[in-house]
């Protein structure tokens, strides 16, 4: 599988701007029974993904997909960030509700009913996953794979203690550099990222062009959007829907995570000794996209070789 069997569409969803990264193919028909699907974290930038994708789809020889988050995006200058202003407002698309909408929408239009789906998460995707599957049950879920799921608690974990100010109270001021950056040349850009992430050792290459892509526009604005309310709603684990399906689900914590303290790992299993949790051991960070997309997705594929069987 290589660079070419990735391709790139810029779509309208309930009226809000979404990139879509599509691998293995860009059009479903009847014979591909089943679609990986990746829910991105926050910023939802779907280039972030490109080489988990690409990995995965070498790995399962299945197509792969993933849905940016509404206006996580930088949209082809024919296209405006939303399509119709006063109903994006009204319906709150960019918040965390309008997110999920914004998802189960995408599959209904684009996805075949009776399509199987397995689905994969990370941080805030998770949370939504879990939110898809409670409001449409009829979606025929194989797996879902819940990767560094930010999924309770958010705002007291100890990256939210630091965030929840920043992202509810001051967020406004972070717009001002934001936007001052976005008028800077993509050469400078992209440089100024390297420099920023430059104590990475292995630092992926896709990560570079999305971070650039999140400075554009109104981008970078709409994912601290998220942010914001992701601090003030996700609060109370949601254990009916995790007990409905926990033999569909499979989660992976990471050991050092300072969003979801591991404390959360041993809780969730204690709670639901049936379910498959998985506590990491290879080291990885909460944004594995950084420098370890290979291997978390060769990973992921491992745990359901099983179930593609079927």
């Amino acid at each position: 599988a290589d660079e070419m069997d990735a391709q790139t569409e810029f779509i309208y969803c309930c009226g809000a701007a979404t990139e879509l990264l599509k691998f293995g193919t860009s059009r479903l028909i009847s014979e591909h029974k089943l679609l990986f699907l990746v829910i991105p974290g926050n910023p939802g930038v779907v280039g972030f993904y490109r080489t988990f994708m690409q990995t995965l789809y070498s790995r399962s020889g299945r197509p792969v997909w993933a849905v940016s988050h509404a206006g996580h995006c930088d949209p082809p200058g024919s296209m405006d960030m939303v399509e119709d202003a006063s109903a994006a407002e009204r319906d709150d698309v960019l918040g965390l509700n309008g997110q999920i909408e914004h998802k189960l929408v995408f599959l209904r239009n684009h996805v075949p009913t009776g399509t199987r789906l397995v689905l994969v998460g990370h941080s805030i995707g998770c949370y939504m996953i879990l939110e898809m599957m409670k409001r449409n049950p009829e979606l025929k879920v194989l797996k879902a794979v819940l990767l560094f799921p930010t999924i309770e608690r958010m705002a007291q974990s100890p990256q939210g203690k630091v965030m929840t100010p920043v992202l509810c109270h001051m967020r406004y001021l972070a717009y001002l550099p934001v936007f001052l950056l976005s008028l800077l040349p993509g050469a400078v850009q992209a440089l100024l990222v390297r420099l920023v992430l430059s104590g990475i050792s292995s630092l992926d290459q896709c990560v570079v062009q999305s971070c650039v892509e999140l400075l554009s526009g109104d981008c970078a604005a709409n994912s601290m959007y998220l942010g914001g309310q992701e601090m003030r709603k996700v609060l109370e684990r949601d254990d009916l829907t995790i007990e409905k399906n926990l033999d569909k689900l499979i989660f992976y914590y990471g050991a050092t995570d300072h969003w979801c303290p591991v404390t959360y790992f041993h809780d969730i299993r204690r709670d639901f000794p049936q379910g498959d949790f998985r506590l990491c051991d290879k080291g990885f960070r909460h944004a594995f996209v950084l420098d370890a997309g290979q291997e978390v997705a060769r990973m992921v594929v491992g745990w359901i070789q099983g179930a593609l069987r079927t």
